[in-house]
């Protein structure tokens, strides 16, 4: 069931001169960084101008962004909640991460090619006979050593709740790669959380229209939670359970957190 906010935020979704302003701005950068990303490319190096870009992006959509925890920076796979398209920039911007997508992505005018200069790695969910070169695809990602982040509720929530998670997703790191670790990773967008997620009736289009004629700063703490155990990564279903929970005791911690602050006052 969709919350009231969503739906009426859904009906006030329009371009306003905000809108254009930001949406100019991220055009600009990118025609800035393009060139000298084009050249990092044709030489055969990684490109430090898709975290320039991504970070850029994500302030100029408002995006105010800190984090809590120790970040692993290589020989990770992040497992993270899934609030907003936000999440993308924030977590490619600081944390270098490419990313796990749904096959439509990489199909999407535009959106498709930045995915692609992130080395996103796509999956058809429901095409089971590609679950194996699928499952490749990431694990070759991963011996790479850059970080790379999975959604595991394989859509995205409200943001002060977890959808289950699926199990499926992690069948690539089974058996665990030498030298991996799996970090769940909170996307804490506090009291502001209910008016940044994306969900339905909601479209994309909308979603990316109410975010960026929005006033206020969209605040955001990633919280980097403790690596899961050794004995935990031998199976998907017990990796899913264990970071669900790890993420699911951080929600808590911090509404509970938040709760006091309040009543304190």
């Amino acid at each position: 069931m969709v919350s009231p906010s969503i739906a009426s935020a859904t009906d006030r979704a329009s371009i306003t001169w905000r809108t254009i302003a930001r949406l100019a701005l991220m055009v600009l950068t990118l025609l800035f960084l393009i060139v000298p990303h084009l050249c990092y490319r044709a030489i055969g190096r990684p490109s430090p101008m898709v975290m320039a870009f991504l970070n850029a992006v994500g302030w100029i959509a408002g995006l105010r962004v800190r984090t809590t925890g120790t970040r692993l920076r290589r020989n990770v796979l992040f497992a993270a909640n899934h609030v907003s398209w936000l999440d993308i920039l924030a977590l490619g911007g600081a944390a270098r991460s490419a990313f796990v997508s749904k096959a439509e992505v990489g199909t999407t005018p535009l959106v498709g090619w930045l995915a692609d200069q992130n080395n996103t790695i796509y999956v058809q969910r429901e095409a089971k006979r590609e679950i194996h070169n699928q499952a490749n695809d990431l694990r070759n990602a991963l011996a790479r050593g850059r970080p790379v982040t999975l959604f595991p509720e394989g859509t995205t929530g409200p943001g002060d709740g977890l959808l289950p998670f699926r199990a499926s997703l992690f069948q690539a790191v089974i058996p665990t790669p030498p030298n991996l670790q799996i970090q769940p990773v909170f996307m804490d967008y506090g009291a502001e959380s209910n008016d940044i997620a994306w969900l339905d009736p909601e479209s994309g289009l909308d979603n990316f229209k109410r975010l960026l004629a929005r006033a206020k700063p969209i605040p955001l703490t990633i919280h980097y939670l403790d690596p899961l155990p050794a004995e935990v990564t031998h199976d998907r279903k017990a990796i899913s359970e264990a970071a669900r929970a790890a993420i699911a005791q951080e929600m808590a911690a911090v509404a509970h957190s938040s709760a006091g602050a309040v009543h304190r006052l």
